[in-house]
């Protein structure tokens, strides 16, 4: 069986986010949070949270936490905030601040 949770419209690049969930996906979730806790990186916090997120919907539909592995992880780009800075000779420069839609799937080991 498979659990998910999406966190939505946070606040970070998904290319940022994409170098610290190569480092988890695949792993069972307890090795996965530990090494998300160690990381400096503020998409390991942000994953670090929906991985804790995702085990408490398994834990809600009675699954064995301690079976679980991060099946998949993946980041999907959200709407970009655009913004503009003033440059010289009366120019201006647009700014993307870029949004993140971020997946975690939890699955049981296979025995």
């Amino acid at each position: 069986m498979e659990v998910k949770a999406i966190a939505r419209y946070k606040r970070i690049s998904p290319q940022k986010v994409r170098l610290v969930l190569g480092r988890v996906k695949g792993k069972p979730i307890d090795f996965g949070l530990n090494s998300l806790s160690f990381m400096p990186q503020k998409a390991a916090g942000i994953l670090e949270k929906l991985v804790r997120s995702a085990a408490a919907n398994a834990e809600q539909k009675g699954l064995d936490i301690d079976e679980l592995y991060i099946k998949n992880i993946y980041v999907d780009q959200g709407p970009a905030l655009k913004r503009f800075r003033p440059r010289a000779r009366g120019r201006a420069t647009r700014i993307l601040k870029k949004t993140s839609h971020i997946t975690v799937v939890l699955a049981e080991k296979a025995v």
